[in-house]
């Protein structure tokens, strides 16, 4: 009955942010300038990078689009979406691929970034009760995470952590997990040692690193379970079905104007770390671009059959999709950018 009970508040709780975004938010329509309003859905990471840069460099604005961004966690994106709270979602495969699996009508419709640029980070209490340091073989780090206990704010983390730990012979239930909302909780958890360590996007791990409240002892530089040939695509910009039928031309607009920033970033690091500093504020430069380097930012942002095939794997590997999650053609598409 407690758990039914939890279980219906977690669910009203998420309702009740998506009333609040649909009663904030702006939806898909026309300004008196002539531009079209959208908002998109990001999640606080660097993979938020080349969204921001394109609405720094106008290229949403000489498509004109009017750009509103809000910040989301994987567990209401998909239903930020079907609400029409957002018209696009900056999402991880893991969480398109969980909306596919549970036939969730949503389309990737645009890839713009390749890799996984995470970060599994302990407190500093663990790190010397283990002697660990960000130079410490990973495998060694490994095998001092059993018997601890890990934060894990999405179902992507936790699957990123067990491929860590498999890659090295530890079997992931040998550890316990403290299920938290967010990676602001899993912060605050470290802080006051109610967990051991965690696994999320940078900058967040090397930017508690750099304040000197943990240690980042596992990384896509150290693992090559996690690095960028492994790990396939590494964001996609989703979308419902439905609206891409019914705004194909702002659609178009849209990852239009995305695949000119992520060009962009390909070769202009010194502009993107600018960008990164004014949206990720407070965090040290040397942090923003060590987190800028652990993603492949591509010329082009069009998908292919290897890079899902490659994906897919990766996800397997989480264990946390859903059984039998399958992708299509009818479930990504190249459309709608530029060729």
């Amino acid at each position: 009955m407690r758990d039914s009970m939890v279980k219906r508040r977690n669910r009203l709780g998420v309702l009740a942010v998506i009333l609040a975004l649909g009663a904030a938010l702006v939806t898909a329509c026309g300004d008196s300038d002539g531009r079209t309003t959208v908002t998109v859905g990001v999640g606080g990471s660097i993979f938020d990078t080349q969204l921001h840069v394109a609405d720094a460099n106008g290229y949403f604005r000489a498509a004109g689009l009017d750009v509103k961004f809000v910040t989301l966690t994987a567990s209401i994106g998909a239903a930020a979406l079907e609400s029409d709270s957002v018209q696009f979602y900056n999402d991880s495969p893991t969480d398109f691929l969980t909306a596919v699996g549970r036939k969730i009508p949503e389309v990737g419709v645009s890839m713009n970034a390749v890799g996984n640029p995470i970060g599994l980070i302990v407190s500093k209490k663990f790190a010397q009760a283990h002697g660990l340091t960000e130079r410490t073989p990973p495998a060694t780090v490994a095998k001092a995470l059993i018997g601890s206990t890990g934060g894990a704010s999405s179902a992507t983390t936790r699957g990123q952590a067990g491929i860590f730990m498999r890659a090295y012979g530890v079997d992931p239930s040998r550890v316990r997990y403290v299920s938290l909302p967010s990676p602001a909780a899993d912060k605050a958890a470290l802080n006051n040692n109610r967990i051991d360590w965690f696994v999320t996007s940078e900058p967040i791990p090397l930017a508690v690193q750099a304040a000197g409240d943990g240690v980042v002892v596992a990384s896509p530089e150290t693992v090559p379970a996690w690095s960028i040939p492994k790990t396939g695509y590494g964001q996609i910009v989703v979308a419902r079905q439905s609206y891409v039928d019914e705004h194909p031309d702002i659609v178009q607009k849209f990852v239009g104007a995305i695949q000119q920033a992520t060009k962009f970033m390909h070769s202009h690091e010194d502009e993107s770390l600018g960008v990164a500093k004014k949206v990720l504020k407070g965090i040290p430069d040397a942090v923003l671009l060590r987190s800028l380097r652990q993603v492949d930012w591509p010329e082009s942002n069009t998908m292919n059959d290897s890079g899902w095939k490659t994906t897919m794997a990766f996800l397997n590997a989480e264990g946390a999709l859903p059984k039998g999650t399958k992708i299509t053609h009818s479930n990504w598409t190249n459309e709608y950018l530029p060729q």
